[in-house]
């Protein structure tokens, strides 16, 4: 049996839903999942300048194709820059999977580098929020 990353297990089952395309911004905190998109393969990433406008071009994809937009941002400012998206499509019922980076789980609740807590901030416009 083959061993996989946690980061490649992700790609798999994103690819097993039918994604073909993740919109984001690399960040330290998700380096691991862009390298499973690059050696995986079967998704297309799309580059932007910022957190928000990936969450946007994912809510304008799922609303002209009816298919789950998906967007992958790191941590801190990369996931708190990406409410403003995911509450206009929260609003308007439009299905997106947001995956963000977090800090080790050992060092929340220390203030580490790029630390928020972002299942509360975003709890008010997602439907469900995990960290783990």
């Amino acid at each position: 049996m083959e061993m996989l990353s946690g980061a490649e297990m992700v790609v798999r089952s994103l690819i097993d839903q039918g994604v073909k395309q993740v919109f984001g911004y690399p960040g330290g905190a998700v380096l691991d999942i862009y390298d499973a998109l690059h050696t995986v393969g079967g998704i297309d990433h799309v580059l932007v300048r910022h957190e928000q406008a990936a969450v946007h071009m994912a809510d304008g994809l799922a609303r002209a194709t009816g298919e789950v937009g998906v967007v992958l941002v790191t941590s801190g400012p990369g996931a708190t820059n990406a409410i403003t998206g995911i509450a206009t499509a929260y609003m308007d019922s439009i299905p997106l999977v947001v995956l963000s980076g977090q800090v080790a789980t050992s060092l929340i609740g220390y203030d580490a580098f790029q630390e928020c807590d972002m299942v509360g901030i975003s709890r008010p416009v997602v439907k469900h929020s995990f960290s783990g």
